[in-house]
């Protein structure tokens, strides 16, 4: 059975017409969810305490789209790293 991960993050964005950081290092890592519903939780939640910050976004990345489990691994994949 494939898994359908999900990471949710986020923090203070340069400017919040767009998506990069003021400071990677501060990225908060909200968690790794099994499945979409679990991590739309996760994120309406960590949005909701910062939504008086216009500059503090939260996203959901799809982690399952990353990797296709149907194609040959990568050879660095292979060695493990």
């Amino acid at each position: 059975m494939t898994q359908r991960l999900h990471l949710v993050f986020g923090g203070e964005l340069i400017d919040p017409t767009k998506n990069a950081f003021v400071d990677v290092d501060k990225i908060d890592i909200v968690g790794m969810f099994p499945n979409y519903d679990s991590a739309y939780n996760a994120w309406k939640a960590a949005a909701q305490r910062t939504v008086d910050d216009a500059h503090t976004r939260y996203f959901i990345a799809h982690i399952h789209r990353l990797r296709d489990e149907e194609q040959a691994a990568s050879s660095t994949e292979e060695l493990g790293h």
